[in-house]
């Protein structure tokens, strides 16, 4: 149980690095010296990392759910 709920964590820590990315490329967050302010390619990299959070996040409910019953 104890590994789904880091899985858990690691999964909203995953979405909450590609909001800020996202924010970043988009030029609404962080400083403007930034190599990822205004650089469109951040936009799709958030993106991508917000992906990954989800089906971390996902997959570790599933495993503490299924060890559970």
């Amino acid at each position: 149980m104890r590994f789904g709920r880091h899985m858990i964590i690691v999964g909203i820590v995953l979405i909450c690095f590609g909001v800020i990315f996202q924010f970043q490329g988009r030029g609404q967050l962080g400083p403007e010296s930034s190599f990822m302010y205004y650089n469109k390619d951040w936009i799709s990299h958030g993106m991508i990392i917000i992906a990954s959070g989800i089906i971390v996040s996902g997959f570790g409910m599933f495993l503490s759910r299924h060890k559970r019953t």
